[in-house]
């Protein structure tokens, strides 16, 4: 591979894993929001306060899917760059939490432990990504 090609592989390896960190972000505020849709709902919040904390996981799920899209993406570009392969992103099993539409304080109990995982996963894709957006800039000071 040329220099001008691996400088060009990284550039579009660095706007890839930009994006998908946009799409995390994203979630990331959705899962937030929901996290405290739903502590309103467990302390006596009522009817809209559970709807609104669902349609806050629809949003997250969403934005979770482009994310995962995105990911998938960056993961690919990275591949594109043969020595730094190793630097690959792991995504497998990353955003499997399942919509739950239940109620009741155990059930909300429930849905707020799944929400705090998948932002703890967020979280730590996140910090991942970053750094290896880090790594590529560094690497030829894109």
């Amino acid at each position: 591979m040329t220099q001008d090609r691996r400088t060009q592989e990284i550039k579009e390896a660095v706007r890839a894993g930009e994006k998908a960190l946009i799409s995390l972000g994203d979630a990331k505020r959705q899962l937030e929001s929901a996290r405290n849709w739903g502590i309103w709902d467990m302390i006596g919040g009522g009817l809209i306060s559970s709807m609104i904390k669902h349609s806050r996981l629809n949003d997250a799920s969403s934005c979770l899917e482009k994310a995962q899209m995105d990911l998938k993406i960056f993961r690919k570009e990275l591949k594109d760059i043969s020595d730094l392969s190793q630097m690959g992103i792991d995504i497998g099993g990353f955003l499997s939490f399942a919509d739950i539409f239940l109620d009741g304080i155990v059930a909300d109990w429930m849905v707020q432990r799944k929400i705090d995982e998948a932002r703890e996963q967020v979280d730590r894709v996140i910090m991942r990504v970053e750094s290896l957006v880090r790594e590529l800039k560094a690497e030829k000071g894109v």
